[in-house]
């Protein structure tokens, strides 16, 4: 079978495939690429073997290639160990020409690193996500229509769907965006929803990204190293295009700006190079066509905002602000920021220009508001659901804790207010001492903490190793598809695929040694 660096096609079926499974597979790839030949090199060592009871994101139960996989398990799966380390060494050469980079708070090397890309492209057909795109839009709309009601009116708290003292007792509830109105109602303009699957393969809602979600860079970014990388395998497969994202993210920003401004100016606020995603706020300014701007450059005067030129003040109507509420307006929140604009605040309040994502948007994807984001869907659009979430247990109800605390190594604990991955507890992989620290914070503030049962991610072809040890292994994924909302939604078609690069390890993020996937939706 193994001849030097290659073994023959019947390989492809993997070290547990039986003779049966190899025909299988040898009829479905000849649906593709005409006859094969017995001889055929393929891929690398050791064989691919997909996790037992995991969702393989490539391959059937069987050990047969998915049909919308099929060109990608027979060009790109089928190449010899020099080819795979040649593509790998000219995609981070790619990266590194690019820029694409970003930094680990607490790294104390200090340096940017290479967000590390895989090459196997995850695949999504069409008809999945046509169902995706509704419920991601449908979504959408409602976190929106939520976080306008708790700023304005109210009713979903008077009505009791979802309880006030958790509303107005999260860490990202804001009294100062009460009253405030922007135009269209918008206050969610981008928003990154991670989506999972399961041991069976359906996607399902894990947490929702509101506040200022990043990740689109690379999104563009991969598609366009795998465009130059492969572009007759892109071309294949009829990969949907990317690349539309910074002009409908600019038509969004200017559908929100105020409606009394006939040509509005956008702007791009960071908090500076020193920021992880700092690599994407130049990117989608630059992409955009707007202006980069710091907290230094800004400046409120009479109600409105200017950024400091070299011709003097410019009004700003749209401001894409990439920091948190605490550090945006030193007046209202932290009065020790120089990140933000002293006087914004007011400005927003007097119409005159837009925030996007409003202040306050955090609240929507707190992990203990997202137990009700199906109450909301109902509330406010009434419609049902059309995306599951995983289950989500509220450790600030004395039973569900007590029920919880006691197994508590079956579950995912996660903080409310975190992001990042940080804080996390996968019970089934923590330690003892882990748990019992674990049960302590819980009793010291349990509604700070809520509870999710494991789900087994589905899992992916992966390169891994380097040289003549390079070899495709199952490692676990999710997704992060972003949508815009300005005077109708748009949902990107793709999204961030990100792939836990550790064995075993269900951590995704890049701050937690996650690396990324092109994601590929594909018309076939």
């Amino acid at each position: 079978m193994v001849e030097g660096n290659a073994v023959h096609i019947d390989g492809i079926a993997f070290a547990h495939s039986t003779r049966r499974d190899a025909q299988i597979m040898r009829s479905r790839i000849g649906m593709t690429q005409g006859a094969l030949q017995m001889s055929r090199p393929m891929l690398v060592k050791p064989a691919y073997s997909p996790l037992p009871g995991t969702y393989d994101e490539t391959f059937e139960a069987e050990l047969i290639p998915r049909a919308a996989c099929e060109p990608i398990v027979a060009s790109l799966l089928s190449a010899s160990p020099e080819r795979i380390n040649e593509l790998r060494a000219r995609a981070d050469r790619m990266f590194l020409t690019m820029g694409v980079t970003f930094n680990v708070y607490g790294d104390n090397a200090g340096a940017e690193r290479i967000f590390p890309f895989d090459l196997v492209p995850r695949v999504i057909d069409a008809n999945t996500w046509k169902d995706l795109e509704a419920g991601l839009a449908q979504r959408v709309r409602a976190l929106n229509a939520f976080v306008a009601d708790i700023y304005g009116e109210g009713k979903i708290l008077r009505d009791e769907v979802v309880p006030r003292d958790l509303v107005c007792g999260s860490s990202q509830y804001r009294r100062a965006a009460i009253g405030i109105k922007p135009p269209n109602g918008v206050f969610v303009t981008v928003a990154g929803i991670d989506l999972v699957r399961d041991h069976e393969g359906r996607f399902m809602v894990l947490e929702d990204n509101v506040r200022t979600p990043s990740g689109v860079s690379y999104v563009l970014e991969n598609r366009q190293v795998m465009t130059r990388l492969m572009p007759d395998l892109v071309r294949k497969c009829g990969v949907r295009s990317v690349e539309n994202y910074p002009s409908d993210l600019l038509a969004s920003l200017h559908e929100i700006a105020p409606p009394t401004v006939a040509r509005p100016t956008a702007a791009l606020l960071t908090p500076g190079p020193y920021n992880s995603a700092f690599f994407e706020h130049v990117f989608l300014s630059q992409q955009m066509g707007i202006e980069l701007v710091e907290g230094q450059d800004l400046v409120c005067v009479d109600h409105k905002l200017f950024m400091k030129t070299v011709s003097g003040l410019q009004q700003v109507h749209v401001l894409y602000r990439r920091i948190d509420d605490d550090f945006l307006d030193p007046l209202v929140f932290r009065s020790d920021s120089l990140l933000g604009v002293a006087g914004i605040t007011d400005a927003m309040r007097a119409g005159t220009v837009t925030v996007a994502n409003g202040i306050g948007t955090g609240v929507a994807d707190d992990k203990a508001v997202f137990a009700y984001t199906p109450a909301m869907i109902r509330y406010y659009l009434a419609e049902e659901p059309l995306l599951p979430i995983v289950e989500t247990h509220l450790l600030r109800d004395a039973d569900v804790r007590k029920r919880v605390i006691h197994d508590l190594d079956q579950f995912v604990i996660k903080p409310t207010g975190a992001s990042g991955g940080y804080g996390v507890l996968i019970g089934p992989k923590a330690t003892y001492r882990e748990l019992a620290q674990m049960r302590d914070a819980i009793e010291k503030d349990p509604a700070a903490f809520i509870a999710q049962p494991m789900v087994q991610l589905s899992a992916h072809p992966t390169f891994v190793g380097q040289g003549s040890n390079v070899a495709l292994v199952p490692r676990h994924v999710d997704l992060r598809p972003f949508v815009l909302l300005g005077s109708k939604a748009r949902v990107l078609p793709g999204g961030l695929t990100r792939v836990a690069l550790r064995e075993g390890s269900l951590i995704v993020n890049s701050s937690q040694g996650g690396g990324s996937k092109d994601t590929w939706v594909v018309d076939a």
